[in-house]
């Protein structure tokens, strides 16, 4: 078996891709989508069509059209997938629980007209305090949400707590913070902050009996991958599943479940401790806020495409 084969045995793999053709290609179990990535195949002739739909079926508004866009998107990914999809809620609420609960319905009721049930979407939130409280909510409704840009373990710490689906630890983002802050520019995969970070979540979810799904994410290199095989779920690119697939050496699996049952809770953060604690690691704080910024600025670029279209 080639690595992807070997991979897929041990690890549930999700396709980090807009790209339509990519999934049906690789056959991943769940797909994952981003403002970054809607922007992509809304550039791309191929999905025009696509694209039109999104228009025809709005209200005429911008936000509602990018809204159409991004269902309509995961719902021909989701022909394709046995899964689920994650759909992300606009970046620039992620300091607002009571929008972010609001624009969740919606995603929900635009799948939901098109036959998805919602147990076959992952709303995608960014790992603020506010985001996090509004996943707790939606949560206690049976809306699932995967939890993004989550760079620290106090986040981590505050999704199980909050009972979240799952979580996307950023593996890529955490080195390439590492690499522009300190003297780590060549550690083999093992020794890879982002890896490290990543295992330390799996092993306290699994050591106090956290049901949360850990999915790695945002990774630079196949290497990155291959030291956190086991983990419940990684979101790989389609470039690194060609890599992986052409690839036939061995894996072996390097993250495991304890076998003993916890025997004690895992830790409570008050907002206050979870501010602190943000406070005190300033590569979650500056990779938080720059990835919500990103998604954000994307977010508007979108915008700006069907704003064109409707005004044409």
């Amino acid at each position: 078996m080639n690595k992807l084969q070997q991979l897929r045995k041990m690890t549930t793999v999700v396709a980090d891709t807009g790209d339509i053709d990519a999934i049906r290609q690789y056959h991943p179990q769940d797909a994952t989508t981003n403002p970054s990535l809607l922007l992509s195949v809304a550039r791309d002739s191929r999905f025009a069509a696509m694209v039109q739909r999104a228009l025809d079926l709005s209200d005429g508004s911008v936000g509602d059209a990018v809204d159409q866009f991004s269902v309509e998107v995961g719902c021909a990914i989701l022909k394709l997938i046995p899964g689920r999809i994650s759909t992300e809620v606009d970046a620039r609420l992620s300091f607002d629980t009571d929008a972010t609960v609001a624009k969740a319905h919606k995603i929900i009721s635009e799948y939901e007209k098109r036959g998805i049930n919602a147990e076959r979407v992952l709303i995608k939130i960014a790992s603020t305090w506010e985001g996090i409280k509004a996943a707790e909510r939606l949560e206690r409704e049976s809306i699932h949400c995967n939890l993004t840009l989550l760079f620290g373990f106090a986040q981590a710490v505050a999704c199980a707590e909050a009972k979240v689906t799952l979580i996307s630890p950023f593996v890529g983002r955490i080195l390439d913070w590492y690499q522009a802050n300190t003297d780590q520019f060549n550690a083999s995969s093992d020794a890879d902050p982002g890896v490290k970070s990543v295992a330390q979540i799996y092993q306290y979810y699994k050591e106090f009996g956290y049901k949360t799904i850990v999915m790695g994410a945002s990774f630079r290199n196949t290497g990155q991958i291959e030291s956190l095989a086991g983990c419940d779920y990684l979101t790989i690119s389609p470039t690194y599943l060609e890599q992986l697939e052409k690839d036939n050496g061995e894996l072996m699996r390097k993250l495991t479940p304890p076998t003993e049952t916890p025997s004690l809770p895992g830790l409570a953060l008050s907002e206050t401790e979870f501010r602190w604690q943000m406070n005190q690691d300033p590569m979650a704080t500056e990779k938080l806020a720059e990835g919500i910024r990103g998604f954000a600025r994307d977010q508007e670029l979108l915008e700006q495409i069907f704003a064109e279209m409707l005004t044409t």
